[in-house]
């Protein structure tokens, strides 16, 4: 019995496998392919321990196709060109049943490796099924993503991980001669986090040892010490959870920017990595209703540049309370991007001539900055003239925020402009 229970117990077939019914089941996609003979190039993107590498062993059974298959880790161009060779004298163009090469952990392919599929795939010698724990969008390059289907793996639920203790209870030929009772399951799964080979890895070390046993949270959490935080920093949790700590500090919550704070921090973040986003949301979020919090986040930036961990940890908890208490606005953000659609729409319109630069006489002759008006010559430093060109002149891009010193911008606008800024 050298090998795990995971895969002992590793689905051989479609009807065997757990959960995917939207890839897997009767009507699913992966299935109809199957039925149809016709397997495109696809990533398989997943949590850990979804079954990406069993579905991708199950298509090339079902489907009657060679199966090639390389570690991202260990394999270099080289391994991958020999594997492409290997896979044409195969099939390729003499077959419609040209081989599978199956590449786990995708993502870990450099630029350089994944440009070396780009042939093979292209020309049909091999279809490629790739496995990804991240967002291919962040870590497969364009032109082999355009190549290839990307077929999402959901994680696991409650039901589908029970299902799979129970298959190993009733199928696995060591732990089948065993009587074991499930009474409860909760820190099973818990300290699993839906990583099914984690699950299968944890149960079969609790009923090793003794013919009979029985299942309880107590006897889970006393073997099994420490449930590590799943973070990948560069992964896809990695952009889920700074997503979670910027809308909770959007949001105005300082309890839940903290929490999602200590999660980035534990896992080993880049301190300027969170430092650059508190500068962003200052700015995107918050804005002239509190011109303060930028100077914040500015400082809070440079600190962490040359403090670092763990001190950092305190300038960013400061940090993150402020802005989160702070009073919201993100009309600068919609001015910006009001006024590059804009842009886009009208093209490049000419600079009236009373703002053009007039540098020369023949400039100063073609009326390059005629009728142009000092606003310093001016009462209050303000005169009311046109700065738009002509074809979108009085268009309104700005619209201040509804707080105390936006409100205050408005109000001044009005008096300065009149109509033409009447809000």
């Amino acid at each position: 019995m050298n090998q795990p229970l995971a895969e002992r117990i590793r689905p051989q077939n479609l009807s065997d496998y757990i959960s995917q019914q939207h890839l897997v089941g009767e009507n699913g996609i992966l299935t109809n392919h199957i039925k149809q003979g016709i397997i495109p190039s696809l990533i398989l993107w997943g949590p850990p321990g979804i079954g990406k590498t069993t579905l991708a062993n199950i298509i090339a059974n079902e489907s009657g196709r060679p199966f090639y298959t390389l570690s991202a880790i260990s394999s270099g161009v080289k391994d991958v060109r020999e594997v492409i060779e290997k896979a044409k004298k195969s099939g390729g163009l003499f077959t419609q049943k040209n081989p599978i090469l199956f590449i786990d952990e995708i993502h870990r392919f450099s630029k350089s490796q994944q440009d070396s599929l780009l042939g093979a795939v292209e020309k049909g010698w091999v279809t490629l099924v790739g496995a990804t724990t991240e967002n291919p969008s962040f870590e497969v390059i364009p032109a082999l993503l355009s190549r290839c289907q990307v077929y999402i793996l959901n994680s696991f639920d409650k039901d589908d991980l029970i299902a799979l203790i129970h298959r190993a209870i009733e199928k696995d030929d060591f732990i089948s001669q065993k009587k074991i009772i499930l009474k409860e399951t909760d820190a099973l799964l818990q300290v699993s986090g839906g990583d099914a080979r984690k699950l299968l890895n944890i149960f079969e070390l609790l009923v090793a040892a003794d013919n009979e046993v029985e299942i309880t949270n107590e006897l889970v959490l006393s073997k099994i010490q420490k449930n590590t935080v799943r973070y990948d920093k560069t992964g896809e949790q990695h952009y889920d959870i700074v997503s979670a700590f910027i809308k909770s500090i959007r949001g105005s919550d300082p309890n839940a920017a903290v929490y999602w704070l200590a999660r980035m921090i534990e896992g080993g973040e880049d301190v300027k990595f969170i430092a650059r986003r508190l500068l962003i949301l200052a700015s995107e979020d918050i804005g002239n209703a509190n011109p303060t919090a930028f100077i914040m986040a500015n400082n809070t930036f440079q600190a962490v540049s040359t403090i670092g961990y763990p001190e950092s940890r305190i300038i960013l908890s400061q940090c993150a309370i402020y802005l989160a208490n702070s009073a919201k606005s993100n009309a600068s953000y919609m001015a910006i991007g009001e006024a590059q659609n804009l842009v886009r729409t009208t093209g490049d319109l000419s600079v009236p001539l009373h703002l053009r630069n007039a540098p020369t006489k023949l400039m100063k002759d073609l009326d390059y900055g005629k009728d142009y008006q000092y606003s310093h010559n001016y009462q209050n430093n303000f005169i009311n003239q046109e700065f738009l060109p002509d074809e979108i002149k009085n268009t309104k891009l700005y619209e201040p925020g509804n707080n105390p010193r936006e409100n205050q911008f408005r109000e001044l606008l009005k008096q300065r402009w009149s109509d033409k800024y009447n809000y």
